[in-house]
């Protein structure tokens, strides 16, 4: 899948002593990954400093998302991630700080280690991720992308496996994404809407 899109638009706006945030939103399975892979080589040619940060490494273990007596969908939106943890201790120092010590998930293990990234001086900064206008991260970009696709195409693109559990997607993930488009217009507020 190839996205078409302009880049130098958007490396003109990047101030060379200063670092731009940009956020990548889209529901699961929009091509957010292939979108990023293709700014990341654009970025490499054009010798741009980066760092790409995808919000699914910093989710929570297991027992604080599954079972918790709210319903599925609730979990998935609320509880995923420690959102007001990242809004203290990712987002709203990606601008200033030098380094940030961040939680990652490991999926096999379902544990969490921490790591410390260093970030460039300048140059862009990549949070690559769903649900990326929720009210606590929605003030931290300086530019916004969201990644427009229909359900039953993203849901044609899941592994066959997880095909076959549709009732998870409509109990869990669907009427999460519902409520986030619902709630939060992320096509709005984005500054750029690519159809993929």
């Amino acid at each position: 899948m190839k996205i078409q899109f302009d880049i130098k638009e958007l490396l003109a706006t990047i101030q060379s002593n200063d670092r731009t945030i940009l956020g990548i939103d889209g529901l699961s399975r929009s091509g957010k990954t292939t979108f990023v892979e293709q700014l990341r080589e654009s970025l490499k040619k054009e010798k741009i400093d980066h760092h790409i940060f995808h919000i699914d490494d910093h989710i929570v273990e297991r027992n604080r998302r599954y079972h918790t007596g709210f319903e599925e969908w609730y979990e998935y939106f609320h509880l995923q991630w420690d959102v007001v943890w990242l809004r203290e201790n990712f987002f709203s120092k990606l601008l200033q700080d030098n380094q940030i010590t961040l939680p990652f998930y490991d999926p096999h293990t379902d544990t969490r280690d921490s790591r410390t990234i260093t970030l460039p001086q300048s140059g862009l900064i990549i949070v690559e991720g769903i649900f990326l206008q929720r009210k606590e991260w929605a003030d931290f970009y300086h530019h916004l992308i969201f990644l427009d696709c229909p359900r039953e195409k993203r849901f044609m693109r899941e592994a066959e496996t997880a095909k076959q559990k549709r009732d998870k997607f409509e109990n869990r993930y669907w009427k999460a994404e519902d409520y986030y488009l619902n709630t939060f217009h992320p096509w709005e507020s984005a500054d750029i809407v690519l159809k993929t």
